[in-house]
């Protein structure tokens, strides 16, 4: 792999997310290692690891590497968890879980995406990423309980499969609000008791599907 963007991505952990608090160095070591530039258009590259979000095929968007970081971080994930990814889109956030847990479920609604992320972990060998088509906030029942489960998508609420889908004890992050801003969300599952931990405010694309917003 061509590696002239280790040094940016050096500076993007260094500047951008451990300088923000997010200390875990096991995910710090993931960001370092995934290739951001491969999962954006090739014209994009040289703005891979800058401080933001970038387009995608579908009108979507690759988050921002600190919203990723944040994010991943907040699963706790120590090695042997198996977790569940809502919106595979670029496939960049599937990447960076794939180095920190066991196995990744994630679920896309846009073909494209799905197509050109399979082709990205392929290439990365990074084969503990099953991706399917599908509708995500119906979440993936034969392959539950998932001990982590990450929404990269805005929704009115946290789909309920989702919650009967995560183990217990199960974490789960997700952006919660309106079309235009959101909360991201904490929800912990523990003794068959929900918390919910409201932190940051976020702006994230649409979550479609039956427990989302109308297409």
């Amino acid at each position: 792999m061509n590696d002239r963007y280790q040094l940016p991505r050096e500076e993007m952990v260094r500047a951008q997310i451990r300088a923000r608090g997010v200390l875990d160095e096991r995910v710090l070591a993931a960001m370092r290692q995934v290739p951001r530039h491969l999962f954006v258009d090739s014209a994009l590259c040289p703005q891979a690891y800058d401080d933001y979000p970038l387009p995608i095929t579908g009108g979507q968007t690759i988050s921002q590497p600190y919203i990723v970081a944040c994010m991943t971080e907040l699963l706790h994930l120590t090695g042997n968890e198996t977790v569940l990814e809502i919106g595979t889109g670029s496939g960049y956030q599937a990447a960076v879980l794939s180095r920190l847990c066991r196995q990744v479920y994630s679920l896309e609604r846009l073909n494209s995406l799905l197509t050109q992320a399979r082709k990205v972990f392929d290439a990365l060998s990074y084969f503990n990423i099953t991706a399917r088509l599908a509708d995500g906030t119906l979440g993936w029942p034969e392959a539950a309980p998932f001990d982590a489960i990450i929404v990269t998508a805005g929704g009115p609420e946290v789909p309920p499969p989702l919650i009967g889908q995560l183990a217990d004890p199960g974490r789960l992050v997700m952006p919660v609000g309106d079309q235009k801003r959101q909360q991201l969300c904490l929800l912990s599952k523990r003794n068959g008791r929900i918390t919910t931990e409201i932190l940051a405010g976020v702006r994230f694309v649409d979550l479609i599907g039956a427990h989302g917003w109308k297409n």
